[in-house]
């Protein structure tokens, strides 16, 4: 097997793509023939050293990925070689094979293709246990998605709309606006053109939004939640821009409004029953054409330095994937 291998977490120069012997499964493991590997903004942080998990060096990148099983450890029954799965286990989905937790495989229906299952369980995940568990989102409701043309955010609009809210889509280009109202939000904000509080005072009648979905963190989180209405709840979801906000704590007083803490990752550790009834769900929805991953482009796995580099840019719209 090959692997882009990280042995010193400073950066993505530093990986470099070698031959390793082809591990065999432990218990409960399973060995999968990746086909796809999606980019995620924890996988450039995670060889940065700046992500919250800090695995045993050396380590391969790759958070999320999709393929085929080719061999099973002791006690993995549920699963079996020949089956297609799609996996999110923080690391290993860079390269041509990968050791995987068979717990954490979720097995894929005839006619899930791989690169759409390798950019899946992230967003979706994330975004259907932010909205629709922890703020209790309702149909006829709004809600105001930041950085609405990235993964995370795509997926936001799609079961925003799947459960009958009204989106508006903010996103910093004119293209990413027209690329979110193509996924069905309502109305579109270009932060970089428009005021945005003024843009949302007059979408909302003054009402202002009843769910923020943030992503992104950084200078517009103050501004949006100021914008926020009576009994809204604000979604925390991620810092893509950088800079951690702090928020005056009258806001949330003066609006009776809640700041709401999102990490899907312990939700599925802490309550596995209630994360597999909702992936259960999420793969419902993609079989009927609710949801679908927004892919911006694949390249080949021997690219990943130019995939870094691009999601680096800023000028990704949805997800970037990897394919052997």
């Amino acid at each position: 097997m090959h692997a882009w291998l990280c042995e010193n977490p400073v950066g993505v120069d530093a990986l470099t793509w070698k031959e390793l012997p082809t591990p065999a499964p432990q218990a409960g493991q399973v060995l999968i023939r990746i086909e796809a590997a999606s980019l995620n903004f924890p996988d450039l942080l995670i060889v940065q050293n700046k992500y919250q998990m800090k695995p045993d060096l050396p380590f391969v990148p790759g958070s999320e990925y999709a393929g085929v099983i080719e061999a099973v450890g002791e006690g993995v029954t549920h699963l079996q070689v020949g089956q297609s799965v799609a996996c999110l286990s923080g690391t290993g989905g860079f390269g041509t094979h990968t050791l995987a937790p068979a717990k954490l495989c979720m097995p894929l229906p005839p006619g899930f293709p791989a690169v759409d299952a390798a950019a899946f369980i992230m967003i979706y995940a994330t975004s259907h246990h932010a909205l629709i568990d922890r703020a209790a989102l309702k149909a006829g409701e709004t809600v105001l998605v930041l950085g609405a043309a990235g993964g995370v955010g795509t997926a936001a609009i799609q079961i925003a709309k799947a459960a009958g809210a009204r989106v508006i889509a903010a996103a910093s280009t004119d293209e990413k606006c027209a690329l979110c109202k193509s996924l069905g939000a309502d109305e579109t904000i270009n932060y970089t053109t428009q005021n945005m509080r003024e843009a949302l005072k007059a979408m909302t009648e003054g009402k202002g939004p009843d769910v923020i979905y943030d992503p992104v963190g950084g200078d517009f989180a103050e501004p949006a939640f100021r914008s926020i209405a009576w009994r809204g709840r604000y979604l925390v979801v991620g810092f893509a821009a950088g800079p951690i906000p702090a928020l005056p704590f009258n806001l949330a007083l003066l609006k009776g409004a809640s700041i709401v803490g999102v990490f899907w990752g312990d939700f599925s550790r802490r309550e596995p029953k209630a994360n597999a009834a909702m992936m259960a769900e999420l793969a419902s929805w993609y079989a009927q054409g609710k949801v679908k991953p927004v892919i911006d482009r694949t390249m080949p796995m021997s690219e990943l330095k130019a995939a870094y580099a691009h999601m680096g840019s800023r000028g990704v719209m949805g997800k970037l994937v990897m394919v052997n």
